[in-house]
């Protein structure tokens, strides 16, 4: 969240003369993170949240189902290479019936029975039934198919790369997802008791200054401007509050349970060290631009798979049959065939070009986007590289910024109680004293989330590259598994990564 949320007096949060010590520490750096409250030995850690995520959530789960149904992808292209079986069976039954003319018939009928009307009904002389059965079995075996096999099975194994690193780019939203929801809940809740603390100070404020009023030394106008400072410091604690619930909202969709006591963590490791580092690695390792890539690898692929469809094509096609009564009653008879076919194309109604033609658009579309991707992750890393080094040299001048602030607040303060200052003059003190805090809790909240953003952009937001302690998915098992698979399933095809 890194937009401001609660206002008052035209800043975040309402001022307060000094940070009660005993709910909250007070704004320190320690490492890079922001101590805001004693942290019980059993907080939930920024590592554990990922752990839990990676393990369980929807969006996750469901590009490793993509991956593994991509994967099969490599099993169909390279089924071009094997022959293929067919068995057909048949069997058929005739009922054949021999006529003779009856030989009672009236003069002029030539033989027959007159039947009633005048009619001639045939004499039966007898029923023959002859039931005949076929078996056959046809091997085809492709021997060339115009390079359509070699180019679809490297099609493919792009197609998978691409697809792992959109996996890839999925952990690491749901990571990104996760970290940020993590550090807005502490920052939210930090807010959250700054002002149930300003509500106090204000109401301390108030009841000195109603004293002061009531032996002379303050006027009615002095006590309306303490009663508003403190009404405003309780609206800007109901809004807090809410923001806050909104977070935990967040938080609980992108981790999968509602958060307990946080503890706040050091930046992460193996951020590059330069804004070049940052950018050689977002245009070589980072998973949307690794995936446009590979995608327009396929698509490239693509067009020597439907020229193909142009080229002839030649295969071994081998038959055997073997059918009984086929002919009398008792024969049996065999016929094994064996034949090469070659099959050239010569005019196909204009599809095949048409088709080679939109393969031919569909990868200049595809390296166009490529080449945007690229463009988009150097752009994030840079700008991500750059809000934390502003983020991180801005820490100094915030704290000395605070020192000041706390200095100044209680000179107004000392100086209000001799008169030489009013009571407008130290709420204005407080506020800006409390505006430099919640800018140091914004500020330690904007820099961790820039890193993990930076860690994203150059491809090193992963379980593995975090040290999650999980069991990493291995995208290598499911394909090794089916790549060259001839028949039957797999038994993972429906389920996740073994845990």
């Amino acid at each position: 969240m890194m937009a401001s949320k609660v206002t008052s007096m035209g800043a975040r949060i309402i001022g307060m003369r000094r940070l009660n010590m005993g709910i909250i520490k007070a704004a320190l750096v320690c490492g890079t993170a922001i101590v805001l409250v004693s942290t019980p030995v059993m907080a939930e850690t920024l590592v554990e949240a990922m752990a839990i995520a990676y393990d369980s959530n929807p969006n996750l789960r469901a590009a490793r189902a993509q991956l593994r149904a991509t994967d099969e992808n490599v099993a169909i292209a390279m089924s071009g290479w094997r022959p293929s079986i067919i068995v057909n069976g048949s069997v058929n039954r005739q009922r054949s019936t021999i006529f003779e003319p009856g030989v009672t018939a009236p003069p002029g009928t030539q033989g027959g029975t007159l039947g009633p009307g005048g009619a001639v009904t045939p004499t039966i002389l007898g029923t023959n039934l002859l039931t005949d059965e076929q078996l056959s079995a046809t091997i085809t075996q492709p021997l060339f198919r115009g390079f359509k096999t070699v180019a679809g099975v490297a099609q493919s194994k792009d197609q998978v790369i691409a697809q792992r690193a959109r996996l890839q780019a999925t952990e690491s939203q749901v990571l990104l997802q996760v970290a940020t929801a993590y550090h807005d809940v502490l920052e939210d809740q930090a807010l959250v008791d700054l002002n149930q603390n300003q509500v106090q100070v204000f109401k301390r404020q108030l009841e000195a200054t109603q004293d002061r009023f009531r032996v002379g030394e303050l006027t009615r106008t002095d006590v309306s401007q303490a009663e508003a400072s403190l009404s405003g410091a309780q609206a800007a604690l109901v809004q807090a509050q809410g923001v806050l619930e909104q977070a935990r909202a967040e938080y609980l969709n992108a981790v999968g349970k509602t958060p307990e006591t946080l503890a706040p963590p050091p930046l992460p490791q193996n951020l590059p060290a330069s804004e070049t580092d940052a950018a050689d690695l977002a245009i070589n390792t980072n998973p949307n631009y690794v995936a446009a890539d590979y995608t327009a690898r396929a698509a490239d692929e693509n067009i020597r798979v439907v020229q193909g469809d142009l080229l002839p094509s030649a295969s071994l096609v081998g038959q055997y049959t073997k059918g009984w009564n086929t002919i009398i009653r008792g024969s049996t008879a065999e016929v094994l065939v064996g034949e090469a076919q070659v099959t050239v194309p010569l005019y196909q109604q204009g599809a095949e070009w048409a088709r080679l033609r939109q393969a031919k658009s569909s990868f200049g579309q595809a390296r166009l986007l490529a080449d945007q991707a690229r463009r988009d992750a150097r752009s994030t890393a840079i700008s991500s590289w750059n809000t934390l080094q502003s983020a991180t040299a801005a820490q100094s001048s915030i704290q000395s910024q605070i020192s000041a602030n706390e200095i100044a607040a209680e000179g107004v303060q000392r100086e209000a109680e001799v008169g030489s200052r009013t009571v407008i003059d130290v709420l204005i003190a407080q506020q800006t004293l409390l505006s430099s805090r919640v800018s140091l809790v914004q500020n330690l909240h904007d820099q961790q989330v820039a890193a993990y953003q930076l860690l994203s952009a150059i491809g090193k937001l992963t379980a593995g590259d975090l040290g999650l302690g999980v069991k990493i998915f291995d995208p290598e098992e499911h394909y090794k598994d089916v790549r060259s698979q001839p028949i039957g399933w797999n038994s993972e095809s429906n389920g996740d990564a073994k845990h």
